[in-house]
């Protein structure tokens, strides 16, 4: 996949876009251009790779998930973001075209494969599931961040498209899982072709994680919370535990059999990892002792944050985790003197005498189908299974079995806790925080440090100049004026 960039511009050079004051602010494109591109079965493949460009420039980013959570503390250099301070506006409010912007493609890809002929029918099929994964994975994202959104399903192709309100949390939920049904329904093989491509493996993780979030946030059912099993079982086929933690993120074992859905990075493609905003400039760690074990780099990184405190103690419960050396580092200078506390996950990779961030992006792997089942199975009483499922991650991490309390409402803390080690950085522990919290296991304002004796919104505000220019839009609650 490494050709995307030039495959995307490509694409762009073709389609002459254009902007209009229509629903979302996105680009549209002209009917003859439409009509001009859409011939073959090279343009819906060439088109899928440009989605999935502009797929990963939407999840390489920690504003939406990890900024809002207790992951970070201030690092060396320049302040947090808005989203960390808790202190969101409909002035500074974060913006979702960028996501739309995917959904517009997706939209695009899906109207006019109608029109186009595969020599084998399977072929179109995965490219249609692929698409209708990623505007799933999409639409999730939106519902996790803002609840209610528009529900756009149609391209936009002219200024004259009526403008959407927000659609209520409930019909985006439904919408997703019609998306994600329709892939499953449409790749054509049970496995993997590709892990840096959607899969039907990957289409149950999304499941999974989709139906957990509807059991604990959207008040679903116990029926949901049964067929995150099911569907945490679909997606763990053909995959297996790494033994060593490390071994996951390592560019030199990309997609290991612990992976079921990337998404890929190259230092000639795409470096910018977000990772590297938890990473030191070398002129910072270079009289530490311990520089030879440091992700730093010449240029490239910028120590934005820096792993809490929190986490940090999280990590000290248990001498023997593998997990907390090769997730994060203190670099210390002679005399035993802390000089900071850094990223150690996602090293990425040295060419020339400089580091390149340019590991990829896990979305799902195995560990987290694990505790997704552990967490399905505690929610529904059942803890003692509950309990299998997190030993089998305690074991890889040789932290040893549990033995605290086996109410629900401690075995679930204990599921949050592990998960908080297992998937730190992986943009996983905001959503986490809200569906233990809606869930009622914790309040997530005495979790986050920058929550505590405040009444913010969990979900995010949309930014004024969107609500001026289509009036059907309403402010998320709590930040109206």
């Amino acid at each position: 996949m490494r050709h995307y960039i030039n495959i995307y511009t490509l694409i762009i050079g073709i389609l002459v876009c254009s902007s209009c004051d229509s629903l979302l602010e996105v680009d549209t494109v002209s009917d003859i251009t439409n009509n001009d591109y859409w011939q073959s079965q090279g343009d819906m493949e060439s088109y899928l790779f440009g989605i999935y460009d502009q797929f990963r420039n939407v999840n390489n980013n920690t504003n939406y998930f990890e900024d809002r959570g207790d992951s970070f503390v201030p690092g060396m250099e320049g302040g947090p973001s808005n989203a960390w301070n808790q202190n969101l506006t409909d002035q500074n409010a974060p913006n979702w075209l960028s996501f739309y912007g995917v959904i517009q493609h997706c939209n695009l890809l899906l109207k006019y494969s109608e029109q186009i002929n595969f020599g084998i029918q399977a072929d179109k099929d995965r490219i249609l599931a692929e698409t209708y994964f990623m505007r799933a994975h999409t639409y999730f994202s939106l519902l996790r961040i803002w609840g209610d959104v528009p529900l756009e399903l149609e391209p936009t192709e002219s200024d004259s498209k009526p403008q959407l309100p927000r659609a209520p949390k409930e019909d985006v939920m439904d919408q997703v899982l019609s998306d994600i049904n329709r892939a499953i329904e449409l790749f054509p093989e049970s496995g993997f072709k590709n892990k840096s491509r959607a899969s039907k493996p990957a289409a149950y993780a999304l499941k999974a994680d989709v139906l957990l979030w509807k059991a604990k946030v959207l008040n679903g059912t116990d029926t949901d919370l049964l067929e995150v099993i099911v569907a945490a079982d679909a997606a763990s086929v053909g995959t297996s535990l790494e033994e060593d933690f490390e071994k996951i993120f390592d560019n030199e074992s990309k997609n290991g059999r612990e992976i079921i859905f990337s998404i890929y990075m190259h230092r000639d493609e795409k470096g910018d990892h977000y990772s590297s905003q938890l990473k030191p400039r070398d002129v910072f760690v270079q009289n530490a002792v311990n520089v030879g074990d440091i992700a730093f780099a010449r240029s490239g990184a910028r120590s934005q944050y820096a792993p809490s405190p929190k986490l940090q103690s999280v990590f000290k419960e248990y001498a023997s985790d593998i997990r907390r050396s090769k997730s994060i580092i203190e670099a210390v200078a002679p005399g035993d003197v802390s000089i900071g506390w850094f990223d150690n996950k996602m090293r990425g990779s040295v060419n020339a005498g400089n580091r390149y961030y340019d590991s990829d992006i896990v979305v799902y792997r195995l560990a987290e189908m694990i505790l997704f089942k552990a967490e399905a199975l505690a929610a529904l009483n059942r803890t003692g299974e509950a309990i299998d499922e997190l030993d089998k991650i305690r074991a890889r991490a040789k932290i040893g079995d549990y033995t605290g309390a086996t109410d629900k409402i401690a075995v679930e803390r204990a599921i949050l806790r592990e998960r908080f080690r297992e998937f730190y950085l992986e943009l996983k522990r905001w959503p986490d925080l809200l569906r233990f919290h809606f869930g009622g296991t914790i309040d997530v304002y005495g979790e986050v440090p920058n929550l505590s004796g405040t009444t913010v919104p969990l979900y995010s505000p949309i930014p004024k100049i969107q609500i001026d220019r289509n009036p059907e839009l309403k402010q998320t609650d709590g930040y109206e004026k």
